[in-house]
């Protein structure tokens, strides 16, 4: 079903055989690629007899767009997690840092001995774990995961089919970017009782009221910059607190595909403040390319990363000290 075999995919299908007691971790502020993954692979070890937990390290409580992929009631909140477990799996990140205050988890594991798989498609994958289901050419980690379960001989019903199919309309842009085995993969989860409609209006198109105007602020204050970008052309916005405080965490993230839409604009980047650590202003960013510009590079320049259209990064300062270090760095990024 996958285009390509999957790196290491027999190795992690016996690590995950073999498990008895099992922690798995989306990235910081998960999206449906991540917690869908983790909730799919979680319920499959469940009906295995695995004992199965699934967190984050921020937010302490699921995304409320997200809470109808947990049927099971498998994820915790990171307080609830034990000081250490024997498997950690962590899907959908690729650093550790990216795993938030759990991070520190990593080490923790290995130290005592345990083993930690990473499940990933990002090109950016640093490969800290003991064992790798790495990939990049795959769409989205959802993709790995079923492969995962093909490999274990899973039978795919509906909860699980809808977590992994979250994470594809996501990620790939509703199927825009997707491959034909991801299509066929797709006609899989839906055979096994999938609404497509009403999985994208919960994830996707759901929003309150409250997101209009915030939206109408938000857009008001949008800078086209067409000479930026490597000439491909810069469109930016700035969601600050003040602005982000009437709606979920979901609509501040959804501005970013609103911003990507312009014609005239080959990278689009969002800059979204977030709640001070320290002296200054401290910012998450996100950044898409149609296709011109590797925004991923630029990402790494400040610490982030992600894949070549689509990837994030934080940085600290005021929003136009952080845009012109974006600058800079989009005029080096690769051309793709």
């Amino acid at each position: 079903m996958t285009a390509t075999p999957v790196p290491n995919l027999k190795e992690a299908a016996a690590l995950l055989a073999r498990a008895n007691d099992v922690t798995l971790l989306g990235h910081v502020r998960p999206d449906a690629d991540a917690l869908g993954s983790a909730l799919a692979l979680g319920r499959a070890l469940q009906q295995r007899g695995v004992k199965v937990r699934v967190s984050v390290g921020e937010p302490e409580e699921m995304p409320e767009t997200l809470r109808s992929l947990d049927a099971g009631g498998l994820f915790v909140t990171a307080s609830e997690l034990p000081e250490t477990e024997q498997l950690l799996v962590a899907l959908d990140t690729p650093t550790p840092g990216r795993l938030g205050k759990l991070a520190p988890r990593v080490d923790a594991v290995r130290s005592a001995g345990g083993d930690v798989l990473v499940i990933d498609h990002h090109a950016s994958n640093v490969f800290y774990g003991t064992h790798h289901v790495v990939d990049d050419t795959a769409e989205a980690t959802a993709v790995l995961v079923f492969a995962l379960l093909e490999e274990l001989g899973t039978e795919i019903d509906e909860p699980i089919a809808r977590c992994l199919y979250a994470g594809l309309v996501t990620d790939t842009s509703g199927f825009r970017r997707a491959r034909p085995s991801t299509h066929l993969m797709a006609a899989k989860l839906l055979e096994a009782g999938v609404d497509p409609d009403k999985v994208v209006r919960e994830i996707v198109d759901d929003h309150p009221f409250a997101w209009l105007p915030m939206l109408s602020d938000v857009l008001a204050g949008a800078r086209l910059e067409p000479d930026e970008a490597r000439g491909f052309g810069l469109a930016h916005a700035v969601v600050t607190l003040d602005a982000a405080r009437s709606v979920r965490a979901e609509e501040v993230e959804a501005v970013i595909d609103v911003v990507r839409s312009t014609r005239e604009a080959g990278v689009a980047v969002v800059l979204k403040e977030a709640e001070p650590t320290g002296p200054r202003q401290r910012w998450t960013v996100s950044l898409r390319s149609a296709g011109g510009v590797d925004v991923s590079a630029a990402a790494g320049e400040l610490g982030g990363g992600g894949h070549r259209q689509a990837a994030g990064c934080t940085a600290e300062g005021t929003a136009d000290e952080v845009l012109g270090k974006l600058r800079e760095a989009l005029s080096r990024a690769p051309l793709l």
